[in-house]
């Protein structure tokens, strides 16, 4: 359970094809595993990410069910607002440590999706992009979703369109509020499947990041 304590310093993993960060201002993107789950389980997608981009897990800092969780919940899918609050700090203090002056992709799956969701929501210049994989945004949870709270902010979707976990309705209100109403840059996919990751879903993220990527390289 969540409480007052300061959580433990961030446990990250890095895919072992990544570049370093000494090689120069490349970006960084941060996987963020589901509920239950660690950093283990999905440092693996990067090897089936484009090559230019540092690739790091980090795990959860709240213990739960043999694995980690990014919040309380007071529902599936539905953050305590006070829960998200802590953790988003927490991770914010060791972002600013690790990547002061680099692009920041966040990817985020279930709820490391509604987890990533609330970092750009609260903070939407700090961000590069984002995908949100498998999961909702974090309404009613404290941050803002105002329109166009999110001007500019490339932004990835993917559900399943079989996908029994997450409620329903938010995911149609996170589908919503992206394509139609937050301001940002979205490539949205729904595929066959239920709640994983398909391979559709799973190129179409390659590609969209992949030509994020390679335009952060022209900028350097």
């Amino acid at each position: 359970m969540l409480n007052d304590s300061t959580f433990p310093a961030p446990v990250i993993v890095q895919h072992s094809g990544s570049i370093e960060a000494t090689d120069g201002p490349k970006p960084l993107v941060v996987l963020l595993h589901g509920r239950g789950s660690n950093e283990q389980d999905i440092i693996g997608l990067a090897g089936h990410l484009p090559e230019g981009a540092q690739y790091v897990a980090v795990r959860a800092p709240i213990a739960e069910g043999g694995g980690y969780a990014w919040f309380a919940n007071r529902g599936i899918g539905r953050p305590k607002a006070d829960s998200l609050r802590k953790t988003m700090d927490w991770f914010t203090a060791w972002l600013e440590d690790f990547a002061s002056e680099r692009p920041v992709y966040l990817v985020g799956f279930s709820g490391g999706a509604a987890f990533v969701g609330g970092l750009i929501l609260d903070r939407p210049t700090r961000f590069a992009g984002a995908a949100i994989l498998y999961g909702t945004l974090p309404f009613d949870a404290g941050v803002p979703v105002d329109p166009d709270h999110l001007a500019g902010l490339p932004v990835f979707v993917g559900q399943g369109l079989d996908d029994a976990v997450i409620p329903r309705e938010l995911l149609e209100r996170t589908w919503n509020y992206l394509t139609d109403g937050s301001g940002a840059v979205v490539r949205a996919l729904r595929a066959p499947g239920g709640h994983g990751i398909s391979m559709p879903v799973l190129e179409d993220l390659g590609s969209w990041l992949g030509e994020r990527v390679a335009a952060e390289s022209k900028d350097v």
